[in-house]
């Protein structure tokens, strides 16, 4: 068997969520992104391909492997 790399994806909250409507906060909670300059590194599958570009005047992408 051969081993599988999972594609990833780098995220950072770069602007903060103050004055978001209710369902993007919810939207950056879900990426585990907590605070400014806060950054997390998932899967990078359709859906949170999904949430990124639901916010993405919030976050940037940092890096992305495939």
């Amino acid at each position: 068997m051969s081993a599988t790399k999972k594609r990833t994806i780098t995220i950072r909250l770069k602007k903060s969520t103050i004055s978001c409507p209710p369902d993007q906060r919810a939207t950056v909670v879900g990426l585990g992104l907590r605070r400014r300059e806060h950054s997390r590194t998932l899967e990078n599958t359709p859906s949170v391909r999904g949430m990124i570009k639901k916010v993405l005047h919030l976050v940037e992408v940092v890096s992305e492997t495939r």
